[in-house]
């Protein structure tokens, strides 16, 4: 049970905070590449009994902050599980002592840019190349390495799904199995064969998805466009309706909870089929996330009501983006656009460990790739031995519906 904070003010919960962190060992990364450099672990009182917050130093650059269950004893199995956006290690708070129980090392980091990791420089105009995919493999291995494990079981959610799979594509001797959620991996790409006697044909006129999105008679934005603007954070980290508002619509409107989340397969990838995903993913052009949301915040009541996300835990998030912003984060989406020249040295590869994709029923990430369920179980996963949708839950399914999470991850583990 988590130990809860529901009786303390949410200034009394920063207080409390910040007086574990001043007590805490200062890492000596440079202050301007460390912006929460005397940052501490959470207090106790934050996380459930068997949970505890630590640091690792020296991984890739980092001071890497990591929820850690089932430490006591040696020679336990590693799970790794890596959150997405706009989440934090926290967001596995349900599940780690359910899989911990079953003698795993389980190791949920914030990963770099978000949290309370720390030695990624801040803001929009530095270099993302660290925010490449494979740079950020390169953390997770480092981060197992120093845990002491030779070879984990990944799991990954959201943004961490892709992550999860490319640690499965490039290291296949560490990451025996992977178990991808909310996030289908479509591949590994292909690289133009055979075309010295071939003509290269004339350059395609058709406009990309944003150009066509933006020509709807309702003109339209994708959201990844949008998180790669400059103004993306600004207008979530000081959203005028407040970042604790913020953050509960958002979450809201992604969960099974609002109704609208009926998803199903779109026909293509054209800008009049994405345009019938709700506009968290297909945004109305003239405004930011913070007031597309903003029309879907729920009633007090129902967040009085709410069992998987109570208001004492958001708070959680709340303080943590508070401090940091939502950049790091984002640099995420821009890095990615770099990653393809590296990525072309896998290209046709294909995931052959076990793997399983665990997701929401409620979920629109099944589906908000056109084609890429369908690719991941027919072609860049050969061991796939499970598709699973799990009802009352939408995108945040190891929060929403953690014991049967639990259930389905222990289930592909010890199979």
């Amino acid at each position: 049970m988590l130990r809860s904070l529901a009786m303390l003010a949410p200034s009394t919960i920063l207080n409390h905070a910040l007086a574990c962190e001043a007590s805490a060992k200062v890492s000596n990364f440079p202050a301007s590449m460390n912006p929460n450099s005397s940052i501490g672990p959470y207090p106790d009182s934050t996380l459930p009994d068997g949970v505890r917050s630590r640091f690792v130093e020296n991984i890739n650059g980092l001071r890497m902050h990591v929820l850690e269950a089932g430490f006591e004893g040696a020679n336990r199995p590693g799970l790794l599980l890596l959150h997405g956006f706009p989440e934090l290690a926290f967001s596995w708070r349900k599940i780690m002592i359910p899989l911990a129980k079953k003698g795993y090392h389980v190791m949920a980091p914030d990963q770099r840019g978000y949290g309370r990791t720390t030695g990624w420089e801040p803001g929009y105009d530095i270099d993302i190349s660290p925010y490449r995919r494979l740079n950020s493999v390169r953390d997770v291995l480092g981060l197992i390495y120093a845990m002491g494990h030779l070879t984990v079981d990944v799991v990954g959610h959201d943004f961490g799904s892709p992550v999860a799979a490319w640690c499965a594509v490039t290291r296949p001797d560490v990451f025996t199995s992977v178990a991808l959620m909310s996030a289908p991996f479509g591949g590994t790409g292909k690289i133009p064969f055979d075309t010295v006697n071939k003509p290269s044909g004339k350059p395609s006129t058709k406009p990309v998805l944003y150009e066509e999105l933006a020509k709807l008679p309702r003109p339209r934005k994708h959201y990844q466009q949008y998180y790669r603007t400059r103004e993306a954070n600004e207008n979530m980290w000081h959203a005028s309706q407040g970042l604790h508002a913020f953050l509960r619509a958002y979450y809201h409107h992604k969960s099974a909870d609002w109704e609208g989340n009926k998803p199903f397969r779109l026909a293509s990838c054209t800008a009049k089929e994405m345009a019938k995903m709700p506009t968290y993913y297909i945004m109305d052009m003239a405004e930011g996330m913070a007031e597309t949301v903003a029309k879907y915040m729920p009633s007090d009541e129902a967040i009085a009501a709410n069992t998987w996300l109570p208001d004492e835990e958001l708070w959680v998030y709340t303080e943590e983006y508070q401090r940091n912003g939502f950049q790091g984060g984002l640099n995420w989406y821009r890095g990615s656009v770099l990653a393809s020249p590296e990525q072309e040295l896998f290209a046709g590869l294909k995931i052959e460990q076990p793997s399983v994709f665990i997701s929401g029923a409620s979920d629109w990430g099944n589906y908000q790739n056109p084609g890429a369920l369908e690719r991941m179980q027919n072609e860049a996963c050969t061991n796939m031995v499970g598709v699973h949708f799990v009802d009352g839950a939408g995108h945040w399914v190891q929060q929403e519906q953690p014991e049967k999470t639990a259930e389905l991850l222990i289930a592909f583990l010890q199979a």
